[in-house]
């Protein structure tokens, strides 16, 4: 059984920066294809990053070049980092984790940019 915990959230002011990680139990990691996902009070889930085994990524369009997603296979951690955060990025933030054609998922964390 694959866990993922989630932490870095919290409460910042526009224009701010937060750093999410996100730890996996289980030996999987490096095999996995990881992502950051996250969803704001009445709507639905949204993908926001995604980084592949081969260490390529990919971003939503509205945090290009605001957000970036890394890998420690050594720490079985995957961050997220965030820049320039805007009121529309408040929205509990979610890893995932994809391997064997299996998804699993964190349990969240809060993240508020509010001046």
């Amino acid at each position: 059984q694959v866990q993922l915990v989630e932490s870095g959230g919290g409460l910042v002011q526009p224009g701010g920066s937060l750093t999410l990680s996100c730890a996996a139990s289980g030996s999987i990691f490096s095999n996995s294809v990881l992502g950051w996902w996250r969803q704001a009070p009445g709507k639905q889930r949204e993908w926001v990053a995604e980084i592949a085994t081969s260490g390529s990524t990919r971003y939503e369009n509205s945090v290009k070049g605001r957000f970036t997603i890394s890998r420690d296979n050594a720490k079985n951690t995957v961050y997220l980092q965030m820049h320039s955060l805007k009121p529309e990025d408040t929205a509990v933030y979610y890893c995932r984790l994809v391997v064997h054609a299996r998804a699993y998922w964190g349990q969240g964390t809060q993240v508020t940019v509010h001046s």
